[in-house]
């Protein structure tokens, strides 16, 4: 290769973005209450494949829906001509595997799941073509009641996490005859409009009518909002079902709109649909979303397994969280050994190995292309660490067997550092750092702060 020849840089697929270390705590912040929140209610974590076939997309999010008609990213698998798709949800997956596996067979499951996901859509602010959610799906549930329960999940979480700027909105689309006999009235009634139907709409005209209602088209706003509700459609059952979600809301203070024109993107939900929604991010958009899908576990070949459940995108709520003004830090370590010498880097890496067995997060300090760095400019990278203590390891400290332990966040900065003997320097940090309770479990204390 000739020396002047410019190697042409690779650089990532557009909409698919990495996620860098320092985004990584506000990530590992809104994973760990999620994951809180979830154990809380008895969810337990189911994880499936990122490709699935392609058939299980047609079948259960519907042939005409925008998903698998635009959105999908499909092959075919060069070594047997399976086609296969990446997932652009995790319901099917979650619901195949359900089957395969028969988890219902002894009763309902709270499953979660979390991943990326993907979608060939048009990258903007918090959606990307690779994007990631987090999901519950339960699994066997009748009644209203567990409907309430996961909208009374996702308000917990929205507690946890600060996020007061998220509103519920929600609706219940009714049983597949319900569905059908509001269909009908809808076709004909867009048929007398015609002319206010755009291209998008004239199209979804007889394969997809409902999401004409979730148009964002201006000039079809009031037209849509005269079209038949179907709210007015339902009977007696889908009403008490969608009662009794509202009587566990109320009595639970979980503030809620009645959304008639609400309706999802799949075409196995019935009954009751919901969608966080918020404007805090410019135009409203829907951060978390989902309802119940009664028939979806026989459309893929099993018995009758009444469901309901939800997904969330988590870059759109972590928008949400820089948005609230709130600061999110991180810190890389506990503590920050800085050396000087051989015998000393020899020690430092004892030291560093015992503060790791007494349940601290410890960088040591390594050469890097500018060399082992001075004291200085080692204490300079203690200090952008953002540990709480830097260990100080020379020539004099090894010749007197002890440490020189310095506080990097003490108010008082004359009084901020102690000799301590290096076979007791362990004990010493863990009492410094969890306040002397032994109780306490060092192996989980948390670094990042809000």
């Amino acid at each position: 290769m000739s020396e002047n020849k410019k190697i042409e840089k690779i650089v990532g697929v557009k909409g698919m973005n990495d996620i860098l270390p320092a985004d990584a705590p506000l990530w590992e912040l809104f994973e760990n209450t999620v994951h809180t929140v979830l154990k809380s209610y008895g969810f337990q974590q189911i994880r499936t494949p990122i490709v699935e076939p392609t058939g299980l997309f047609a079948r259960g999010l519907g042939a005409v829906t925008d998903i698998v008609e635009k959105e999908m990213y499909s092959f075919t698998d060069s070594m047997n001509g399976d086609e296969l798709t990446l997932r652009p949800e995790a319901t099917a997956g979650v619901v195949r595997s359900a089957i395969e596996h028969n988890l219902t067979y002894e009763g309902p499951k709270r499953l979660w799941y979390q991943g990326p996901m993907f979608r060939h859509e048009k990258p903007q602010r918090g959606r990307y073509r690779q994007f990631h959610q987090i999901g519950a799906e339960a699994l066997g549930f009748t009644g209203p009641d567990i409907d309430a329960e996961l909208i009374m999940m996702c308000q917990r979480l929205w507690d946890d996490l600060g996020l007061d700027n998220i509103k519920l909105e929600l609706n219940s689309i009714g049983d597949a005859a319900e569905r059908n006999a509001h269909r009908a009235d809808l076709i004909a009634y867009f048929e007398q409009h015609a002319d206010l139907l755009d291209a998008e709409a004239q199209r979804r005209l007889h394969s997809n009518p409902l999401r004409i209602l979730d148009t964002k088209n201006p000039t079809m706003q009031a037209m849509v909002n005269a079209a038949p509700k179907l709210l007015d459609y339902l009977g007696a059952e889908s009403l008490a079902h969608f009662e009794g979600v509202q009587k566990i809301l109320r009595h639970n203070a979980i503030p809620f709109t009645i959304n008639p024109r609400l309706v999802r993107g799949m075409d196995y939900y019935n009954r009751t649909v919901f969608e966080w929604v918020t404007d805090a991010l410019g135009s409203q958009g829907t951060v978390c979303a989902g309802g119940r899908y009664d028939t979806l576990v026989e459309m893929f070949g099993g018995k009758a397994t009444p469901s309901c459940g939800f997904a969330m995108g988590i870059e759109r709520l972590l928008e949400l969280m820089k948005a609230s003004g709130e600061k999110f830090a991180a810190n890389q370590c506990d503590v920050y050994i800085v050396h000087q010498g051989e015998a000393a880097q020899m020690q430092a890496f004892v030291v560093s190995e015992r503060l790791r067995d007494a349940g601290l997060d410890v960088v040591l300090h390594c050469a890097s292309l500018a060399g082992p760095g001075s004291f200085k400019s080692q204490m300079k990278r203690a200090d952008a660490s953002g540990a709480g203590y830097a260990i100080i390891i020379g020539d004099d400290e090894i010749a007197n067997d002890t440490a020189i332990v310095k506080s990097l966040r003490a108010e008082d900065m004359e009084n901020n550092q102690a000799a301590v003997p290096f076979d007791t320097v362990a004990e010493y940090l863990v009492d410094q750092i969890v306040g002397g309770d032994d109780e306490h479990d060092h192996s989980e204390h948390v670094h990042y702060h809000h």
